[in-house]
């Protein structure tokens, strides 16, 4: 199964719900990739508003 992303929270997953915010609007259309490890202490999650330690997509189509 491919990975897709959630076009919510731009979660990168495995399955057709995310299992994070409930959303089933996936996209398989998805490019660049930051993982978040420490939320907060990373600049970058802050950036972007992440909160949760997880792999991300940084542009989803």
């Amino acid at each position: 199964m491919a990975e897709m992303v959630c076009r919510e929270c731009h979660r990168i997953l495995k399955g057709q719900t995310c299992p994070v915010c409930g959303s089933g609007n996936l996209s398989s259309d998805w490019s660049g990739m930051v993982i978040i490890i420490d939320p907060k202490r990373s600049e970058i999650a802050k950036k972007i508003g992440i909160e949760t330690p997880d792999r991300y997509a940084l542009k989803v189509r």
